[in-house]
C-alpha cells in the first residue's frame, strides 16, 4: 500500500481503515478500481462505508490535484499535467465544477495565443490596451476565515482537522500570548510545504524594548516571556543597545534587513518543526533554543493539493491587538477583511466563556462597519468529551451533550449581542477533531468537521472565477474581431455619439443618488456632534474614575497614554479612550451606515446606484447591428468596472467609519504625550487632569472635525467612483469605435469558441 492511500483514508476521517488496506495490499491504482461489493467486504459498517463510498464518488469525477491546484502559475497547461497524475487505469469523469476549471484553462490558452499574435513591430495605443486588458484577465481575491480562541481552546487541532494535516500544528503551538497572526493557504506554485516569516519594524522592537525596560509592570508576563524567549535571562541586566546587537538575530537576518523569511519543505511534519520558533511560546524554560515570535508580525503556510482552500485563507488571530503599532495595524486590517469569523472555545465551557466572548466584543466593531463580515460561526470543540471512555451510550450522550451546546449559545448569543445577531448570521458548531481522525465512537459526520469543510468549498464556490475569465476573455476577442470591419465609420460615429450621450446621463443620475446619501450622513452626524460634545467630559469622569484603588488605575492610565488612548483589561476586555469619546458619533450613524454599506455585496443604496447606471449597449445592437461586436466589448467592460468599484467601495467604507475614532484620536494625541510624561507622586491626578482639560478645551471643535473628515471622505469616495466610471469607459469607448486595423488576427473561430465556453457558464454560473 502507498502513501496515497494512505493520505486519503485519513484526510477523509477514516483512519482506522488504514491497516485493513494495507493487509489486502491495495495501491493506488487498485483503489481506483474498487468495486462495490470490494468496498462492502473492506468496510462491513455501514457509517465508514457511506462517508468511504461519498468521497470516493467525488474522488472518481475530480480532477488531479495538481490540475485543480496549479491556478497562478498560468504558463503551465494543467491538463498535461493531469494526464501524468492520474491512475493509469482510471479515466475520470468530470463534475461541473472541474468542468469550469477545464472551460478556463481552454479559455486561457485561446488568450496565449491571440495576446502573442498582436503585432509588436510598432507600438500603438490599441495594442498596449488589448495586451493589458488580456493581462487583466488573471486576477484573484482570497475569501479570508478569521479564527479566534484562547490558547487550549483547540484552534491547532481544528486546523489540523480541517486541512488534513495531522502534522502540521502540533497541540497548543498557537499561544495567545504571542500575537502572532497565522494563515494557512493553498500552494497554487508547487507541491512544496511552505512558510513565509514577516518581522515587525526594527525600530517598533526598539521602541518596544525601552518601553519594556523602563515601563515593565510586575504583573505584565507577556512582555516578560516576550523578552526571556528571545534573550533568556540578558535582558534583565543589558540595555537597549545592546540588545540590538547583531548576535542576537544571527538565524534571521530578514529581520535587520526587513526582509521575509522563506522556508520550503517536502511535509508538513518538516515545516512544523521548522516554524515553530516563530509562532510558539514554548513552556520549555531551560531548552537553551532561542525563539523568534516576539519579533514576527505574521507567518503564512502554504500546502499543496488542498482544492478546499484554492479562494480561501484560515487566519488565526490573537484576541486582541498588539502593542506593538505594526501587529496592532495587521490585527485590524486582516479583521476587517474577514467574510467569515469562528469563534472557538471548549465545549464544556462554551456558552459561559467569558474570554471567546470578550474576543467576539472586542472584534464586533472591526468586522461589522468597519470590515465585510457577513458570518460568524461559533465551534465548541471537543464535543466527544463527556467523562465516558467506552460503552454503547457514548455518541448518544455526545449528540446530546451537542444539541444542548447548541441550545445555550444561541440564547447567549442573542440575548448579549442583539447588535451583532441583526448584522451577521450566527451558526453554532460542536466538534470533535480526536473522533473525526479515529472513528472510535462517532460517525465522521457526527463530528461536523465535514460542515465546516462544506463551509469553505461553499466561500470556494461562490468565486466565480471561471465565468468572469471567460466574460473577460468574450469581449476582448469582440473587440479585436471588431477593430476588422471597415466601411463602419458613420455607424461608429453615431454609436460612439450615443454611447457618451447615454453615460452623461447615467453619471447625472449616479451623482445624484450619491449626494442624497451624503445628506443623510450630515443629518445623522450633526446630531451625533451635538450628543458627543454634550456627553464627552461625563465619559471621562465616569473613565477617569472607575472606582479601582489609586494605584491599580495609575497603572492601566499610564498604560493608556502610552498606547494612544488604548488598553486592555484585567479579564482582556480590550478599551480606548478615543472609542469611548466617538461612541456618540459612531452611534448616530451606526444604522444608516449598516443599511449603506452592508457588507453583503448584494444590497445597499450606494451598491444599487451602480447597478442601475447603464450605457444600454445590449439595447443599442439591434440599432448599430455593424458594432455589434464593439458593443458586445463594451458590455464585458461596464460588467467588470461595476465589479471593481463595489470592490473600492467595500475597502473605502472601513475607512470612512474608522475615520471618525481616528480623527478624535488626532486631536487627543498632544495630551496623551503630556500625560505620559508625568512621574512619581501625584502623577495619577495630573493625568488625569490634562485629559480632562483637554477634552474641554476641544470639545467644540474635534467632534465637528471628525464629521467634517467623514464627509470629506465620502466626497472622495463619490469623486472617485465618478471619475474613474468617466475615464475608463470614455477609453474603452475610443479604442473600440475611433480604431480600424486589419493587420490584426482573425479571431472569429475563437470568438465562437469562447461565445459556446460563455454560453454554458452563464446557464449555471454557480454549478457546485
Amino acid at each position: 500500500m502507498d502513501d496515497f492511500v494512505c493520505n486519503k483514508l485519513r484526510e477523509w476521517g477514516l483512519s482506522r481503515l488504514i491497516q485493513t488496506f494495507k493487509d489486502e495490499e491495495i495501491d493506488e491504482v487498485h483503489f481506483y478500481n474498487l468495486e462495490d461489493e470490494e468496498i462492502k467486504e473492506l468496510i462491513p459498517k455501514v457509517g465508514p462505508r457511506k462517508t468511504f463510498k461519498r468521497q470516493f464518488k467525488l474522488l472518481k469525477v475530480l480532477p488531479s490535484t495538481s490540475d485543480a491546484n496549479d491556478t497562478r502559475n498560468m504558463d503551465m497547461n494543467p491538463r498535461e499535467e493531469s494526464s501524468q497524475c492520474q491512475s493509469p487505469s482510471v479515466k475520470r469523469k468530470r463534475p461541473n465544477c472541474a468542468a469550469e476549471e477545464s472551460i478556463m484553462w481552454e479559455v486561457h490558452d485561446i488568450m496565449k495565443d491571440v495576446k502573442k499574435k498582436i503585432p509588436n513591430e510598432e507600438e500603438s495605443e490599441l495594442n498596449d490596451f488589448l495586451k493589458n486588458k488580456i493581462s487583466d484577465l488573471e486576477t484573484r481575491k482570497r475569501m479570508l476565515v478569521g479564527v479566534f480562541g484562547k490558547t487550549g481552546a483547540g484552534k491547532s487541532s481544528l486546523i489540523n482537522a480541517i486541512v488534513g494535516e495531522t502534522n502540521l500544528l502540533p497541540s497548543g503551538s498557537i499561544c495567545a500570548c504571542t500575537s502572532v497572526i497565522f494563515k494557512v493557504e493553498a500552494n497554487n506554485d508547487s507541491k512544496k510545504y511552505e512558510a513565509e516569516i514577516e518581522f515587525i519594524k526594527k525600530e517598533d522592537w526598539k521602541e518596544e524594548l525601552w518601553f519594556n525596560k523602563n515601563l515593565l509592570e510586575d504583573d505584565d508576563d507577556d512582555a516578560r516571556d516576550k523578552m526571556t524567549a528571545l534573550y533568556r535571562t540578558d535582558w534583565k541586566s543589558k540595555s537597549v543597545e545592546e540588545l540590538m546587537d547583531k548576535k542576537y538575530f544571527k538565524e534571521i537576518p530578514e529581520f535587520l534587513s526587513s526582509d521575509k523569511k522563506k522556508l520550503k519543505c517536502d511535509s508538513a511534519k518538516e515545516l512544523s518543526e521548522k516554524i515553530v520558533k516563530y509562532i510558539s511560546a514554548s513552556s520549555e524554560e531551560d531548552d537553551g533554543e532561542r525563539q523568534y515570535w516576539p519579533l514576527v508580525e505574521c507567518v503564512t503556510v502554504r500546502l499543496p493539493n488542498k482544492d478546499l482552500l484554492k479562494h480561501v485563507t484560515l487566519v488565526d488571530l490573537p484576541g486582541n491587538g498588539d502593542r506593538n503599532k505594526g501587529r496592532a495595524n495587521m490585527w485590524k486590517k486582516m479583521v476587517g477583511s474577514c467574510s467569515t469569523v469562528w469563534i472557538v472555545a471548549d465545549i464544556n465551557r462554551a456558552a459561559s466563556e467569558t474570554e471567546a466572548w470578550e474576543i467576539l466584543q472586542n472584534a464586533s466593531s472591526l468586522m461589522g462597519n468597519s470590515g465585510e463580515c457577513q458570518r460568524i460561526h461559533f465551534i465548541c470543540t471537543k464535543s466527544d468529551d463527556v467523562g465516558v471512555q467506552s460503552g454503547a451510550d457514548v455518541r448518544g450522550l455526545v449528540l446530546k451533550r451537542n444539541e444542548v451546546a447548541k441550545r445555550q449559545v444561541n440564547k447567549e448569543f442573542k440575548k448579549e449581542y442583539k447588535q451583532c445577531s441583526e448584522q451577521f448570521s450566527f451558526e453554532v458548531f460542536t466538534v470533535s477533531c480526536k473522533e473525526f481522525n479515529e472513528n472510535v465512537h462517532l460517525q465522521p459526520d457526527d463530528t461536523e468537521i465535514p460542515r465546516l469543510r462544506d463551509v469553505l468549498q461553499s466561500l470556494n464556490n461562490s468565486h466565480p472565477e471561471a465565468l468572469n475569465y471567460v466574460s473577460g476573455a468574450r469581449g476582448i476577442l469582440s473587440l479585436i474581431q471588431g477593430t476588422r470591419c471597415r466601411g463602419v465609420a458613420e455607424s461608429k460615429m453615431k454609436a460612439c455619439s450615443d454611447l457618451e450621450e447615454k453615460m452623461q446621463h447615467g453619471l447625472k443620475v449616479l451623482q445624484k443618488a450619491i449626494d442624497e446619501i451624503c445628506r443623510t450622513f450630515k443629518r445623522c452626524l450633526t446630531e451625533g456632534v451635538k450628543e458627543s460634545q454634550d456627553s464627552c467630559e461625563g465619559q471621562m469622569k465616569s473613565m477617569l474614575h472607575p472606582g479601582k484603588k489609586g494605584g491599580a488605575f495609575h497603572k492601566t492610565l499610564k498604560f493608556a497614554v502610552m498606547n494612544n488612548g488604548a488598553f486592555i483589561a484585567k479579564k482582556g476586555r480590550k478599551k480606548n479612550i478615543n472609542t469611548i469619546l466617538s461612541s456618540k458619533l459612531t452611534g448616530c450613524i451606526d444604522d444608516e451606515f449598516r443599511m449603506t454599506f452592508p457588507n453583503e455585496d448584494k444590497s445597499g443604496p450606494f451598491k444599487g446606484a451602480i447597478d442601475s447606471f447603464s450605457l444600454d449597449t445590449e439595447g443599442m445592437i439591434n440599432t448599430y447591428k455593424d458594432v455589434d461586436l464593439q458593443l458586445r466589448f463594451l458590455k464585458t467592460e461596464e460588467d467588470k468596472l461595476k465589479t471593481k468599484l463595489k470592490e473600492i467601495i467595500r475597502e473605502d467604507k472601513k475607512k470612512i467609519y474608522s475615520s471618525l475614532t481616528e480623527t478624535i484620536e488626532e486631536n487627543m494625541q498632544k495630551c496623551y504625550t503630556d500625560a505620559a510624561n508625568f512621574t512619581g507622586k501625584g502623577s495619577l491626578e495630573n493625568m488625569r487632569r490634562t485629559i480632562d482639560e483637554h477634552v474641554h478645551d476641544k470639545k467644540d471643535t474635534m467632534f465637528k472635525m471628525a464629521k467634517d473628515n467623514m464627509l470629506k471622505q465620502l466626497n472622495e469616495l463619490k469623486g472617485k467612483i465618478l471619475e474613474t466610471l468617466e475615464e475608463t469607459l470614455m477609453e474603452s469607448i475610443e479604442r473600440s469605435l475611433w480604431t480600424d486595423d486589419c493587420s490584426f488576427p482573425d479571431v472569429s473561430v475563437a470568438v465562437a469558441r469562447v461565445e459556446t465556453f460563455y454560453s454554458q457558464l452563464e446557464a449555471n454560473p454557480n454549478p457546485n
